[in-house]
């Protein structure tokens, strides 16, 4: 590729302030200024259509460096901007960290709307905006310990959920207190979500493969993993990007079941850790909990869950019955959580070994 095709990359600088970054992000997309990285890189130029370079959570492995163009970006924010009725003027908050797609895609969105995002990280008194991008455990905290939070939430037309499964408990728990909750799924390799309430956005189209996995198809497909090309192209294939997520669609409606590394084979039956997790949610709502697999030379695979109060063994399995029964419980201060408060399983295994 000749030199002229390339644009300089930087790395967002933890000094720049929001609406420093919001003026630098409008510049990438409109080609006036360099494209940005999401952490230090190496990396000095990127291809001409790169506007962000943003690296995934890495909770399964080494993070990787995906490369998201413009048109990718752009796409993402109309196809969510359509769903959700928003139209300029309407204003974005800003409660997620900026290290990620979900963050920012909520300067994008804002600036697309011709509004400065509202920064209402780490404040005393929240600023009311028109929508708003959260994971679970805010929406948790939300309903359960922090009413200030809960007000700046039901102002809102809508709050996303992504990141993670909510349990059907807790969106009753929102809809009791009036917030708009829309669930959203996706991955950075998406710029972020790509499906709504369960139903694709425009332009997106999703498959099953023979595995049960979820393929997506997208005109907010990123572009490559620069740090990993070659990882890049065993996932797609004839325009299809391959999950690592087990899934089904009913009705027209995507029902995630869990990564594909978040089962474990327990004495032949496999088990999925998402799934128990929000099945012990409808049974105890408001108990954190995680759900992990230990060795064991009798089942291969041991079911465990970790919980942060003195739940006990028969307790839990007086709720979960049949391959969804726990062999063992931990106590711990409190739940391992890696990037924007995502379960982190092998933390918890280690937790559980002393380790």
């Amino acid at each position: 590729m000749e030199e002229t095709e390339k644009r300089e990359l930087i790395a967002i600088s933890p000094e720049w302030s929001i609406p420093q970054l919001q003026e630098k992000i409008a510049d990438a997309i409109t080609g006036d200024g360099p494209a940005l990285a999401s952490t230090p890189t190496e990396i000095k130029f990127v291809s001409a259509q790169t506007c962000l370079v943003v690296n995934t959570s890495g909770s399964t492995g080494e993070p990787n460096s995906v490369a998201i163009s413009t048109t990718a970006l752009i796409a993402s924010t109309n196809a969510a901007h359509k769903y959700l009725g928003a139209v300029p003027g309407d204003a974005w908050s800003l409660l997620l960290p900026t290290e990620h797609i979900a963050g920012l895609n909520v300067i994008a969105r804002a600036t697309a709307l011709g509004t400065n995002v509202i920064d209402n990280r780490n404040v005393a008194e929240y600023v009311d905006a028109d929508f708003i991008s959260i994971v679970p455990t805010q929406l948790h905290r939300a309903l359960t310990s922090d009413a200030k939070l809960l007000e700046h939430l039901t102002a809102a037309e809508a709050v996303l959920v992504g990141g993670g499964p909510i349990s059907d408990a807790l969106k009753k728990q929102a809809a009791d207190k009036h917030v708009k909750v829309v669930t959203t799924y996706g991955m950075t390799e998406m710029c972020g979500g790509c499906v709504y309430n369960q139903k694709p956005l425009e332009g997106v189209e999703i498959e099953i493969n023979s595995a049960g996995l979820i393929k997506l198809k997208a005109p907010m497909m990123a572009s490559d993993y620069l740090n990993n090309p070659a990882q890049w192209q065993s996932l797609i294939s004839d325009g299809w990007f391959q999950t690592s997520d087990i899934g089904e669609l009913v009705d027209g409606k995507l029902k995630v079941l869990g990564r594909a590394d978040d089962v474990i084979n327990s004495g032949g039956e496999k088990i999925s850790l998402s799934a128990v997790e929000l099945l012990f949610n409808s049974h105890f709502p408001n108990q954190p909990v995680i759900a992990f697999g230990l060795p064991d030379e009798e089942w291969g695979e041991r079911l465990c869950l970790g919980v942060t109060t003195n739940l006990t063994l028969a307790q839990a399995q007086q709720k979960l019955n049949g391959r969804n029964s726990p062999k063992e419980i931990y106590i711990f201060d409190e739940i391992p959580r890696g990037a924007l408060g995502k379960l982190d399983r092998a933390a918890a295994k280690r937790l559980a070994l002393g380790k």
